[in-house]
């Protein structure tokens, strides 16, 4: 009996010690990437860990960490974001819409001119739609690295007019980049950019180094892509009008898109919608891609457009080229 006390005991420490690690490591990367001073953060590390080294009892211990924590929690917490900043150019503008019954007026939609990823003469144009030509929906999945992480941006389809997609992307401020770390605190706000696929889709096929993009055709009707839309110009009116933190974890470019839908709508949850890189593959699982047939991995290698897009480039009938010969496909509109 006494060595079973001796055993849960010692679960209780150790679960006990991971818990105020977790919370020490995140209260400390808080401080270091959202307080005033990064100095600051190393001061309460050691103070903490100073502490820790010289109170004998634990629960004065965790009485000061405790309360420690819940003052940076607290803190944190009440940090707001902001429309307001200086943006990096090819975020300098958020989209909004207007609906009016069937039209809809799309501002701020980017179709930047690129030399280069680095060199481009950002535009921004305004777009008129209409619903009741929507015809559907194709998710092209991006990949910069690992095959676990990717990014989907969602192009609607339209009888009369040029696809239109979505990505969901931070927000970064002039001088800023991306940090993995960064983006589990308050580093970036988020952002819907509403772009040409010549954007969004070539500047990731011909201008990014190694980047590799994947189109696949969604078995969404016309119906259900307008209610698809609906939801995305709710969302990027939403932001216009009440900012929010972009979490690489719990607010991310696949997770929104997820927290978007209604609650009885959404999918499912499932470990890939978080390591996105396989999302493709939960899709094909699910069959809401056409898949014309094919093993998944058939599919994945037929979807791949970077040659095409490479050899389309600047053709006007770019989006249109990226599409053929790709299984469920169907030709875009110039």
């Amino acid at each position: 009996m006494r060595s079973k006390m001796k055993i849960l005991r010692c679960m209780a420490i150790a679960i006990l010690a991971i818990v105020l690690l977790a919370a020490f490591a995140w209260a400390v990367g808080a401080l270091y990437y959202d307080g005033p001073a990064r100095w600051l953060a190393a001061v309460q590390a050691v103070a903490i860990v100073t502490v820790f080294g010289c109170i004998r009892r634990w629960w004065p211990k965790l009485a000061i960490f405790g309360g420690w924590f819940a003052l940076v929690l607290t803190w944190w917490l009440a940090l707001k974001p902001t429309n307001l900043g200086d943006w990096q150019p090819d975020v300098a503008q958020l989209a909004w819409a207007e609906v009016n019954g069937d039209e809809v007026t799309l501002h701020n939609v980017r179709n930047c001119e690129y030399r280069s990823e680095e060199d481009f003469t950002p535009h921004w144009e305004t777009r008129q739609l209409r619903l009741s030509h929507l015809t559907g929906i194709d998710i092209a999945v991006t990949y910069w690295g690992s095959p676990w992480m990717a990014h989907p941006i969602l192009s609607f389809q339209f009888s009369d007019a040029a696809p239109l997609c979505f990505s969901i992307e931070t927000r970064k401020q002039a001088g800023q980049s991306y940090s993995a770390i960064g983006g589990l605190y308050r580093q970036f706000e988020l952002i819907y950019i509403a772009a040409d696929e010549r954007d969004v889709i070539r500047l990731r096929s011909n201008f990014r180094k190694d980047e590799q993009v994947y189109l696949y055709h969604s078995v969404a009707t016309p119906a259900e892509a307008r209610l698809r839309l609906g939801e995305y110009l709710s969302a990027l009116n939403d932001l216009r009008a009440n900012p929010r933190w972009y979490n690489a974890i719990t607010t991310n470019c696949t997770t929104a898109i997820r927290q978007q839908h209604p609650a009885g709508e959404r999918m499912p949850w499932d470990w890939r919608l978080l390591v996105n890189g396989k999302a493709d593959e939960l899709m094909y699982e699910n069959r809401s891609i056409a898949t014309g047939g094919l093993p998944f991995a058939e599919l994945k290698r037929r979807a791949l457009i970077n040659p095409a897009a490479r050899a389309a480039n600047q053709a006007p009938d770019f989006s249109a080229r990226i599409r053929e010969g790709r299984p469920g496909l169907l030709p875009a509109v110039k």
